[in-house]
């Protein structure tokens, strides 16, 4: 009888063990590169079903959506790239190869790549931006749009022009902007970078994003190099209005999560944004920052669900 008993559990732990080794084989994510709009990709890609990208913002890459990935690639073909200038993606060296329709159109042709003809498209920070600058362009691509504290460019112009909190919030701007923003930001194994995540991040975290970072910041910075984005505080040049981007009125069902206490993008960026955006849902998260997507990944998770099943 014991001797049948050791065998039986010998049996089920056996099973048990096939079953988790399973369960991680199909949860696993796969690395994947695509030569598109003239550059390299790299992307992380998990499960099958409808398309739903993942695009990060400075100074992430891919790993941001770790958490996000396993759950949507339940029933969608989950992808998160490094966008251009980041990471393993590739990294041209002009200024203008970073302007915001270029990256649109690396979107456009990584989507066709996977063949999608419509998708879900989610974006935070500069991938927020981006993904706005899609649906405005390529609205027929678009089943819903998920964005997570990234300004409308409308929005954005007019409070970087008018609202002295957001000039003051955007002054970093300036910085980036420098030849000395790479120098100031790899300080000290990258203190300040990481002393942005600190609150969130694990050790773990850590050593991926400064592994990222080693790789270069030129690209990410280029960003806002090629966007000539500048605040107009302590004297300095703000952006001309004129050299925002004019976009077409966004149509995609479309989802905000903010972040209130944001400290670099505020909530006046929330003010008027159904003017721009025909179909909107609007979820402010009181207690959330700019990094909300790591520090509220259930509820963001659950409120991307339900927009979804709308």
């Amino acid at each position: 009888m014991r001797s049948s008993i050791k065998w039986l559990s010998i049996g089920l732990l056996a099973t048990t063990t096939l079953m988790a080794q399973t369960d991680m084989a199909q949860t696993k994510w796969h690395h994947r590169y695509a030569e598109v709009n003239g550059v390299k990709l790299h992307y992380v890609e998990q499960g099958k079903g409808e398309l739903i990208l993942f695009l990060h913002g400075f100074p992430e890459f891919w790993y941001e959506w770790k958490d996000l990935l396993p759950e949507f690639a339940k029933d969608h073909h989950a992808v998160a790239p490094d966008m251009r200038g980041y990471n393993l993606s590739g990294k041209p060296e002009a200024v203008e190869a970073y302007r915001v329709p270029v990256i649109v159109e690396d979107v456009h042709a990584l989507a066709v790549k996977l063949k999608a003809r419509k998708f879900v498209l989610v974006g935070h920070d500069w991938g927020g931006v981006i993904a706005w600058a899609f649906a405005a362009a390529h609205p027929e691509m678009l089943d819903k749009l998920v964005i997570v504290n990234a300004p409308h460019p409308a929005v954005f112009a007019r409070e970087l022009a008018s609202n002295p909190a957001q000039q003051k919030a955007s002054a970093y701007f300036n910085l980036f902007n420098s030849p000395q923003a790479e120098a100031f930001l790899s300080k000290d194994n990258f203190a300040t970078l990481q002393g942005l995540m600190k609150t969130w991040a694990s050790p773990a975290d850590l050593r991926e994003y400064v592994a990222n970072w080693q790789r270069g910041l030129t690209g990410g910075l280029n960003y806002y190099r090629a966007s000539r984005l500048h605040s107009p505080v302590d004297g300095a040049q703000g952006t001309p209005l004129s050299e925002l981007p004019v976009m077409k009125p966004i149509e995609t069902p479309t989802l905000v999560i903010w972040g209130e206490k944001d400290t670099a993008l505020l909530t006046g960026n929330l003010n008027g944004l159904d003017e721009y955006v025909k179909n909107l849902t609007v979820r402010r998260v009181p207690d959330g920052t700019h990094w909300v997507i790591h520090e509220k990944t259930p509820e963001v998770i659950q409120d991307i669900r339900q927009f979804l099943a709308q």
